[in-house]
């Protein structure tokens, strides 16, 4: 028997499923990090009395910078999560651009944005 080169389309649709309860989620987070980099929950040292706004300052700002930070990396767990789903639609999710054989399902159930297989990960690593 050959092996396999693509997952069956029932396959893709767990896989759909994963991706998209992770996708909902992460823009959730994303949109909670917006909300206190831009101080949406009203919060800041403008509310507090003049004694402490100066040891809050500092803290606010980082803060803010923490949360811009997360904010980033979120913006790209959002964008290969879309790029999952984008391999989805064109069946080739699930096959290492590396090695080109099919990544285990178990590694796409707890990284399902993975593009390359533990080997040629690890290979990559080393180089």
């Amino acid at each position: 028997m050959s092996e396999k080169t693509r997952y069956s389309d029932a396959e893709l649709e767990e896989f759909r499923a994963i991706i998209t309860e992770k996708l909902d989620a992460a823009k959730g987070e994303y949109e909670n990090l917006r909300a206190a980099i831009m101080n949406a929950d009203g919060n800041d040292t403008t509310d507090t009395s003049p004694t402490f706004k100066v040891m809050e300052e500092g803290a606010s700002t980082l803060s803010k910078e923490d949360a811009g930070r997360l904010a980033q990396r979120q913006m790209k767990f959002i964008q290969n999560l879309q790029a999952a789903m984008i391999r989805i639609e064109n069946k080739t999710y699930g096959v290492c651009r590396e090695t080109g054989k099919l990544i285990p399902k178990e590694r796409l159930r707890a990284v399902p944005h993975a593009t390359l297989s533990i080997e040629a990960k690890e290979g990559q690593s080393r180089r």
